[in-house]
């Protein structure tokens, strides 16, 4: 028996008359039955009345049926009856009618948010299929035929393409297409004012242009029907904005919805995401790894780390990261995770120069898909690890890395430290908790543990740096030291994580003397 059936069991039960609740079928077709404790049906041709309306007696087999609206989106009936006794049974009816409707309401409800979750689903899905082929391969060209493909079987679309600026010709060149000979499309100038794809890459604007609109000579290759169109764009730290080219979506049955476009804006995120490492990559190796490569890599890795508003409004939150002269791989991650909780990662990558910056945009990248889908830290770094296993035993290379997950509502916080040493709980008295490694580096561990410790949302606050902030050195040679580090922190025991980072910073600053750091400086500070 379902809710619904139970309930209306009680009505009957109570007032010793059956009930029903009837729902729209298709155009001419009778009412059909949701549940009922006696099953009727209204004769052909009845009117039923609408919700709001007073209700209607209709006869059928048996007798008469008192027949009432039900309000709300889902609309329907409520019937009770058959008896000879319908005018008594108006005013039980009109307390049955009200809760039938929380009834119907509530299944709506259910059934949109199955939907959306089973869309949510496949997009999470298409964003870590796509993560992993970028994690796994430094060339565009060689990940971006699995991208479409990806795409398109998500978003429906059966033609599908990225074209990609090429500045000494001046004109957007297919790099990858599905669904259409590559060798029928041709590239389409920067200026050509006819072409959609052109367009929007000179205005940043993604679109759905209708199946109605005529495509013209240069678009109509990449175009059967409604046609999609998002933007390429990587930004800069800084807040410039390259073009980089433009992803065409076409023959999709049913056309393309607001949500297709938000999508396809995303994975073109990605993709701009990955032409830079491509364009990196060729330079590192054209020109020898020269300083304007290693400062392009510096770029991108800033670009990567996310602001530290982005916990608002559940904690507060300040994070610096400070590169030393060469690309390296120091960073953080933040990411709200719902409920209140909130997740904070900081790991550094084994060694300088370029690999390590490429291990470390991959790192960030798996972090980002994991933490939203697994809620146990230790079970976080296990899925990061396992995204980057290859790369790490390719380079030899490895991670130290701390990931906590900061209940607010539990009081309580549960971490996994991959050897990194410095992750601090700071009371307002100025003590301090270690949040000890548990594990070996990832890269060098096969399995990475869970721990918790208690949490004072109302005065507690996380720090966590890397050894580069310990490790400065000042003219003479001598080391900064730890203990220098906590106690500058103890002094910001109660201030604004602002503050902490601050005053970390102006010490570090103060002992260097001008001495350039040998090793990326990163220090997060959060509290409730």
């Amino acid at each position: 028996m379902t809710g619904l059936g139970e309930v209306l069991a009680g009505f009957r039960a109570a007032t010793g008359w059956d009930a029903a609740v009837w729902l729209p079928a298709g155009d001419g077709d009778l009412p059909r039955v949701l549940d009922a404790t006696r099953p009727v049906v209204p004769p052909p041709g009845a009117s039923l009345p609408r919700a709001g309306s007073p209700p209607s007696a209709i006869e059928v087999d048996g007798g008469t049926c008192l027949v009432a609206g039900v309000p709300g989106p889902r609309g329907g009936w409520v019937v009770v009856g058959p008896t000879a006794e319908a005018d008594r049974a108006a005013p039980h009816l009109a307390y049955l009618v009200p809760a039938v409707g929380s009834y119907l309401q509530a299944t709506l409800e259910v059934e949109h948010a199955a939907t959306e979750l089973a869309e949510r689903y496949e997009e999470i899905n298409l964003l870590y299929a796509i993560s992993e082929i970028l994690g796994r391969t430094v060339s565009l060209e060689e990940g971006a035929t699995t991208i479409l493909r990806e795409l398109s079987e998500t978003v429906g679309a059966g033609i599908a393409s990225i074209l990609v600026l090429e500045p000494e010709r001046d004109e957007l060149q297919v790099v990858a297409a599905i669904g259409v000979d590559v060798g029928t499309l041709r590239p389409i100038a920067r200026e050509d004012d006819c072409s959609v794809a052109a367009k929007v890459f000179d205005t940043l604007h993604p679109v759905i242009v209708p199946e109605a609109a005529e495509p013209c000579a240069s678009d109509a290759p990449y175009r059967r029907g409604e046609l999609l169109c998002v933007p390429i764009v990587w930004s800069g730290p800084r807040g410039a904005s390259e073009r980089l080219g433009v992803v065409n979506l076409s023959a999709r049955p049913s056309g393309f919805t607001a949500g297709d476009l938000k999508l396809a804006a995303a994975i073109a995120t990605q993709i701009g995401t990955a032409i830079q490492n491509s364009r990196l990559v060729r330079a590192s190796i054209e020109q020898q790894r020269l300083r304007r490569e290693m400062q392009l890599a510096s770029e991108l890795q800033l670009k990567l780390l996310p602001p530290a508003s982005v916990l608002a409004p559940d904690a507060r939150a300040a994070a610096r990261v400070v590169p030393a002269e060469s690309v390296g791989g120091d960073f953080y991650y933040l990411v709200r995770l719902g409920e209140g909780r909130v997740g904070v990662m900081v790991g550094d990558v084994s060694g300088h120069g370029y690999q390590a910056a490429l291990i470390m945009a991959l790192t960030m990248s798996a972090a980002a898909i994991h933490a939203r889908s697994a809620s146990d830290p230790g079970e976080m770094l296990r899925a990061l690890r396992d995204s980057v296993r290859d790369e790490l035993e390719t380079t030899e290379m490895y991670v130290t890395a701390f990931y906590a997950v900061i209940d607010c509502g539990a009081r309580r916080i549960r971490y996994a430290n991959a050897g990194h040493p410095h992750a601090f709980v700071v009371r307002p008295s100025g003590d301090l908790a270690r949040l000890a490694a548990i594990d070996p580096p990832v890269g060098m561990a096969e399995e990475l543990h869970t721990a918790e410790y208690p949490w004072d949302p109302d005065h507690d606050m996380l720090v966590v740096f890397t050894d580069g902030i310990s490790d400065v050195e000042n003219r003479t040679g001598a080391r900064l030291g730890e203990q220098a580090v906590l106690d500058a922190v103890r002094a910001e025991a109660v201030s604004a994580p602002q503050c902490v980072v601050d005053r970390v910073f102006s010490l570090v600053g103060a002992f260097a003397d001008g001495v350039a750091p040998r090793d990326d400086l990163t220090f997060v500070a959060v509290r409730n």
